[in-house]
């Protein structure tokens, strides 16, 4: 089987790499040897260490290399959406197969990569495109596809797990926590597709699209990053015995008039400790599945890096590899259901909502009005001095307050609402509030 591998950078010097150190279980796998017919690379020049591979191989002609008739499989992970959807469309239209870990492809575009792969009839596999080496994507895709799966909960971006994990262990701020994990190489020196949520909202997008056999792209999903989650938020998670993390949340469920329709968001959010993703620290991944008859699943692991991306492109490669050895191509795309998205304010979620408040009589009676007119259901209530301080009247309190589940777009309209009281200071936080808390 001979490849053509797009990008020879961290990801791509790992998979030489392993193809070269695995060489003998590969072929005993697949049932044939791999062997590498061309690395396409932006510079022929540059230092690429001691990797084990012929410099001849090396080619700037990422379309030649792709159209060459002794190419079976093309290997993407140069990233971004040009040229590389270009360059994926040809190949997968000339009936090769294609293994990519292109999320943000995959999420604004995947719709033409599957119309692609169903005209040439190769196979597509993408499994190193979320959550790095955790197996994820192939059991959405292949094992569970007997069952009905309501909702997806992850920690899909290691860079902003690692950050929350800091500011919850620490009680750091957030730029504090950014600049550490710049220092650990755990954050791009433009951090801006993690910290605001791009990242992982393309990897929500792409889960959905395998949950719920619906075409979802990266404009479907709600975003928000964590670049305004404060010290002080995460102090009030732990009061609450709670800690804050990204969370991306595909559910499928009946909107108000009955109708079946999936929603897709990706926030900073307030989850129990008891809820099995509250322990993921540092770096690492994890998704929480819920199926109807399988009941809840979890994976976890690391999300990222050379070595595990790596691993879960060259598994794919065995599996695209195997179907062209014995004549067959895998299950193509699952899009039957087409179900609708649902807009964000129609999403069912809680509230944490911290207000500076003036501390007299008569304030919490006006906020509380403010929720019943909204039609919110207050679940708990929190009122101290202001910052904190040693309790006894002062000029202006701390009111904290935990909605019960409503609909985002009433919860937002409170929120507004209180902002224009003239006895509300300042609201201070808002964080959404997911896991049975």
């Amino acid at each position: 089987m001979r490849l053509a591998l797009l990008g020879c950078g961290t990801v791509g010097g790992e998979v030489v790499r392993l193809l070269h150190e695995q060489s003998a279980d590969l072929a005993a796998r697949i049932g044939a040897p791999l062997e590498i017919a061309g690395i396409a690379v932006r510079r022929l020049g540059r230092d690429r260490g001691d990797l084990p591979v012929d410099p001849a191989l090396f080619t700037t002609d990422a379309l030649g290399l792709i159209k060459r008739d002794d190419v079976d499989v093309v290997v993407e992970v140069v990233g971004g959406i040009e040229p590389a959807r270009g360059w994926l469309v040809e190949a997968l239209r000339a009936g090769k197969s294609v293994v990519t870990a292109n999320k943000a492809l995959l999420a604004e575009d995947g719709a033409a990569l599957h119309d692609a792969t169903a005209e040439g009839g190769g196979d597509l596999y993408y499994e190193a495109a979320v959550a790095g080496a955790i197996p994820l994507l192939r059991p959405l895709r292949e094992s569970l596809h007997g069952d009905r799966i309501n909702r997806v909960t992850g920690i899909v971006n290691g860079t902003t797990n690692f950050i929350l994990s800091a500011m919850d262990a620490t009680g750091a701020g957030f730029a504090e926590a950014l600049e550490e994990a710049t220092e650990l190489g755990y954050a791009e020196a433009d951090p801006t597709a993690d910290v605001e949520g791009f990242d992982a909202a393309a990897k929500a997008a792409i889960l959905a699209s395998l949950a719920f056999h619906t075409r979802v792209g990266a404009a479907d999903v709600h975003r928000e990053g964590i670049t305004e989650v404060t010290a002080a938020d995460v102090a009030s998670a732990k009061a609450m015995g709670c800690t804050i993390k990204l969370l991306c949340i595909a559910a499928r469920g009946a909107d108000a008039t009955g109708r079946e329709t999936v929603s897709v968001r990706v926030h900073p959010a307030m989850i129990p400790l008891a809820h099995p993703l509250a322990s993921v620290g540092d770096a690492y991944n994890a998704v929480f599945v819920e199926a109807e008859a399988a009941g809840p699943l979890m994976f976890y692991g690391r999300g990222a890096g050379g070595a595990p991306t790596a691993s879960a492109v060259l598994g794919d490669v065995v599996a695209v590899s195997r179907n062209r050895l014995a004549g067959v191509r895998a299950a193509s795309e699952s899009a039957y259901a087409d179900l609708p998205v649902r807009p964000m304010g129609e999403a069912l979620t809680r509230y944490h909502i911290s207000l500076d408040v003036a501390d007299r009589p008569g304030v919490l009676a006006a906020v509380a009005g403010v929720f019943a007119r909204h039609d919110v259901s207050i679940a708990t209530v929190r009122q101290g001095p202001a910052g904190g301080g040693a309790a006894g009247r002062g000029e202006d309190a701390d009111l904290v307050i935990v909605t019960h589940v409503a609909p985002d777009a009433a919860l937002a309209a409170t929120v507004r609402e209180l902002r224009g009281l003239d006895i509300v200071r300042s609201v201070a936080s808002v964080l959404r509030v997911e896991g049975g808390l």
